[in-house]
């Protein structure tokens, strides 16, 4: 039995995840709130991203996997964005997750193989107006992740999602109705808006001896939106 340790994994994908992982691992949350997960088997541990501060004391020393799912989504004009906005962009998605990498890294490295599993975007690789902001913070998860996975193969394996928009509470205000759901959906190659068990399903795979040959990866799981350019 694997423990891992969700950051962010009370809602969306996170808590996607804990419900596909709670019967086979000993899964470890570290959240804000704790309302959604009461009845899960599941070991809770408060945490905010913009404070960072992790409590330790709550892990176990070994930890197997870690997943960091906080994340912001700022789509703005570049022009009305001011610097406080890429600040605080480049901290909760970037930032803090650094830090929480380095508080667990010891219990990381105690692992036979452990897998680390973060989140970047399709703003990343593509060339998106608004997205300005959030490109850069999830540019800099893809850059680091690469040079991280290098760095502690083969002790620790690194790899990242980046998933177009998803219907996770994150992003409800772009989906928040049938008719932003439905056009969303069209601008999609596979027509499909994706949902929180999509990439939880991945990140799952990531964090599996399945995948103990990968690292260093950035998987888009974005209904081919990053690759494909099709008519209609």
């Amino acid at each position: 039995m694997k423990n891992i340790l969700l950051i962010g994994g009370s809602y969306g994908i996170g808590l996607a995840l804990a419900k596909e992982l709670q019967f086979d691992n000993k899964v470890y949350i570290a959240a804000r709130t704790n309302e959604t997960i009461t009845d899960m088997n599941i070991n809770y541990i408060p945490f905010d991203a913009t404070t960072d501060t992790l409590d330790t004391s709550k892990l176990p020393e070994v930890l197997d996997g870690l997943v960091y799912c906080p994340g912001s989504i700022q789509l703005r004009p570049f022009k009305n964005l001011k610097i406080d906005g890429f600040e605080s962009d480049m901290h909760i998605n970037f930032i803090s997750m650094v830090k929480v990498v380095q508080t667990v890294l010891h219990n990381l490295t105690a692992s036979n193989q452990s897998s680390i599993v973060l989140f970047s975007s399709v703003a990343a690789s593509m060339g998106m107006p608004f997205h300005t902001s959030i490109a850069a913070a999830k540019g800099a998860i893809e850059g680091f992740a690469k040079a991280l996975a290098a760095e502690y193969a083969p002790k620790i394996r690194v790899n990242v999602i980046a998933p177009a928009l998803t219907d996770t509470p994150l992003a409800n205000k772009f989906l928040n109705s049938d008719e932003k759901k439905e056009k969303s959906a069209q601008r999609n190659p596979l027509k499909k808006v994706g949902t929180s068990e999509d990439l939880a399903q991945m990140a799952s795979f990531l964090l599996s001896e399945k995948s103990n040959w990968i690292s260093g990866q950035i998987f888009h799981v974005d209904g081919g939106m990053s690759t494909l350019l099709v008519n209609g």
